[in-house]
């Protein structure tokens, strides 16, 4: 069943029609005519009617207001923060930036910028711009007044240069991200705890010519290029 408006002369008129199947055509039968139209609106009987009906829906939620052309609603999401924050106190990874963020005079919180990046990276990635969208369908604390640019500050904050260069690289100086991983490191071992192997970062790299019998296979490319043969690299350090 559904609402219409059935012009008569110089009235409109608002019925409640339904629809049925008779010898395999749609057929439409007026249930009832509930009145002129302009009596209706005048007295306001139009929202009586959608308020009364309302109460028998168990699936649509009516919003009722004072303006006719405007109902809006807003949803955000709770989920996935309430999971990360817990992992990321119980971890102890707030206290390490802050720490390292004790005499800086950011006139911002850079902690609240760093987390906000790191669960964009972890449920959607993408660039910071996009997390700075991504962020508004959420509900997560501190970050209310965050903008772009405090994301573009938290990342230099976190690739500053520190200076213990000892064990770094000739293409990768060692930075304020080193500092956190090695402090986040140290506060969980304890006394019984082993290190054999570590696996530190991996990614895929096509190249052209013939692979061999177990590298070199086609397959699913980051880089977009499924026509030529990939392979997996990654650091391994002992």
């Amino acid at each position: 069943m559904f609402a219409r408006v059935k012009k008569a002369g110089r009235y409109e008129y608002l019925q409640i029609v339904e629809n049925r199947r008779e010898d395999k055509k749609s057929v439409q039968r007026v249930i009832a005519t509930v009145g002129r139209m302009d009596q209706l609106q005048a007295r306001g009987e139009i929202e009586t009617l959608i308020r009364s009906l309302s109460r028998f829906s168990e699936k649509v939620l009516l919003v009722l207001s004072g303006k006719r052309d405007i109902v809006e609603a807003s949803a955000k999401k709770i989920g996935p923060v309430l999971i990360f924050e817990r992992l990321w106190k119980g971890l102890g990874i707030n206290r390490i930036i802050r720490r390292l963020l004790h005499n800086r005079k950011f006139t911002f919180d850079v902690e609240r910028a760093v987390f906000l990046a790191v669960l964009h990276r972890l449920f959607t990635s993408g660039s910071d711009r996009f997390c700075d969208k991504w962020h508004r369908d959420y509900i997560i604390n501190g970050v209310e007044d965050l903008s772009l640019h405090h994301l573009y500050r938290a990342m230099a904050f976190l690739g500053e240069e520190i200076e213990d260069q000892l064990d770094c690289t000739p293409f990768s100086p060692r930075c304020t991200k080193d500092v956190v991983e090695k402090d986040l490191f140290s506060q969980r071992r304890n006394l019984f705890s082993g290190l054999d192997l570590v696996f530190f970062d991996t990614t895929s790299i096509y190249f052209k010519g013939e692979g061999g019998e177990r590298i070199g296979r086609r397959g699913h490319s980051k880089d977009h290029r499924p026509d030529l043969n990939q392979m997996i690299v990654g650091v391994v350090l002992d």
